[in-house]
């Protein structure tokens, strides 16, 4: 469960960096606003509210988020969000009905988007041509 939690908390740090360090990110959240919430069943989980170019969040839920993500379990949860094949992952999760998704899908689509500024950028292969 502390794991769910600190990923949860560590998601809006990594964020947060994200929108101060690369301007591709800042454009892409500026003048978005969006309260979304990660969980689990049982109700553990964390609210995220985008505003004014900016990300913060806060440990609890809401009554009327625009989308959210719930989770099986906390345990279900940390494992798919901290996969390295996370598109993989979630995609199966969501298939197995570990996750569920309840809301506005523009949003989760916008959002997936978002979360993609966290991937580490692409390495190019060794059989790539580079050009001189």
């Amino acid at each position: 469960m502390l794991k769910f939690k600190f990923l949860l908390w560590m998601l809006t740090q990594l964020l947060q960096r994200q929108i101060k360090t690369n301007p591709d990110c800042a454009r892409y959240v500026a003048g978005k606003d969006l309260v979304f919430q990660i969980r689990t069943e049982a109700g553990v989980g964390r609210t995220f509210f985008l505003r004014d170019g900016a990300i913060r969040s806060v440990a609890g839920l809401v009554d009327q988020p625009r989308f959210t993500f719930s989770f099986k379990d906390a345990g279900t949860g940390f494992a798919t969000l901290s996969a390295k094949d996370s598109q993989g992952a979630f995609l199966r999760a969501l298939g197995n009905q570990d996750l569920v998704i309840h809301g506005d899908f523009l949003e989760v689509m916008w959002f997936q988007r978002l979360t993609a500024f966290l991937q580490p950028p692409k390495k190019p292969s060794p059989y790539e041509r580079t050009a001189f």
